[in-house]
């Protein structure tokens, strides 16, 4: 299983930007898909989660109506569309993937601690 980042660039205020996390290894249609951020000296925070088998994306409230999450099964990458960047966005973004989550549950947690599958991160930086 391998997920590779990309896309992180330094945008100014109110910029946008598309990340992308290329999945290898496994099929994301099976997998709680994520996106998640960190800056030094704070705990990772969830962006955005989702199911790739077919439910809608549960957006973090700082976020809401300005990112969204979007799914390319043929090319099995997972999107992050960022519109209205602001300095607070400004962090590593990560990408995370598990396959259990939605067995045990039915949905798709926030909390990072629960994904077993993590990309290396693509910096965002907003000023």
């Amino acid at each position: 299983v391998q997920l590779v980042e990309s896309g992180g660039a330094t945008v100014q205020d109110g910029g946008s930007l598309r990340l992308s996390c290329a999945a290898s290894g496994f099929t994301i249609s099976q997998y709680c898909m994520g996106w998640f951020r960190q800056v030094p000296g704070k705990e990772r925070e969830v962006v955005g989660v989702i199911y790739a088998g077919g439910g809608s994306p549960d957006y973090a409230n700082s976020v809401k109506s300005r990112f969204t999450i979007s799914l390319d099964y043929a090319r099995n990458t997972v999107l992050l569309h960022m519109n209205g960047l602001k300095p607070d966005d400004t962090a590593m973004y990560y990408c995370a993937a598990d396959r259990s989550l939605f067995r045990r549950s039915g949905y798709c947690t926030r909390s990072p601690t629960t994904y077993e599958h993590w990309g290396q991160g693509t910096q965002v930086t907003v000023s």
